[in-house]
């Protein structure tokens, strides 16, 4: 039975749409449009009490009984779980998979969407200080992930559900002003990344 995803066209919904996809589960879309504010109704704060997507409804969760999932985070590691995939069972191996999907899910995330935020606020007085602050940290993210890709050739060794996490962000980078030219490791994998089959149909597929 299919999986239902509740998403909207955002970095976050698109995390979930890539590893599903790369995973090879059926799914089914149920756009939530956060733009009338769609995420507060009832039904959908019943499986996404934080009102925020995504979510999703497993029909066939743990034990064959249905299991609703909700934050990105939380539901890419149950997909992993569920499938076996792009998520290691040696504790050694899930470590650095983990490590980075927290410093995704803390900081690269957070930190370009109050870019978002503040590109978007009219007064340039209320705009400079959030956009320089929020900007100056979004950089330094990008240095800290061209760093750690400088070596490594997906974030945790084998390629994994940290990478689908951080994607969905870096996705966004022109939006975040942010140029890969100048951080050519994160370019690197970010061109091999949207050259899978698999990644493209999740970022094909209509959320909204």
């Amino acid at each position: 039975m299919a999986i239902a995803f509740y998403a909207w066209n955002t970095p976050n919904g698109r995390k979930i749409s890539i590893a599903l996809e790369e995973m090879g589960l059926p799914y089914t879309v149920h756009p939530v449009n956060i733009s009338k504010d769609e995420q507060f109704a009832p039904d959908f704060l019943a499986i996404s009490p934080n009102n925020k997507i995504p979510a999703i409804v497993d029909p066939e969760g743990p034990g064959g009984k249905p299991i609703s999932i909700f934050e990105s985070g939380a539901i890419l590691l149950y997909l992993g779980e569920k499938t076996g995939k792009f998520l290691p069972s040696s504790l050694r191996e899930r470590v650095p998979v983990l490590e980075w999907l927290m410093w995704q899910m803390g900081g690269f995330g957070p930190m370009p969407g109050q870019v978002h935020h503040f590109l978007a606020v009219q007064n340039e007085q209320d705009r400079r200080y959030g956009l320089e602050r929020y900007s100056r940290e979004t950089r330094r993210l990008y240095g800290v992930l061209d760093r750690r890709l400088a070596d490594h050739e997906f974030v945790a060794g084998a390629l994994s559900v940290a990478d689908f996490a951080i994607l969905g962000w870096a996705w966004r980078h022109e939006r975040h002003k942010v140029d890969l030219a100048d951080y050519p490791h994160v370019g690197r994998w970010y061109d091999a990344l949207m050259a899978r089959p698999a990644v493209k149909r999740g970022f094909d597929i209509k959320l909204d």
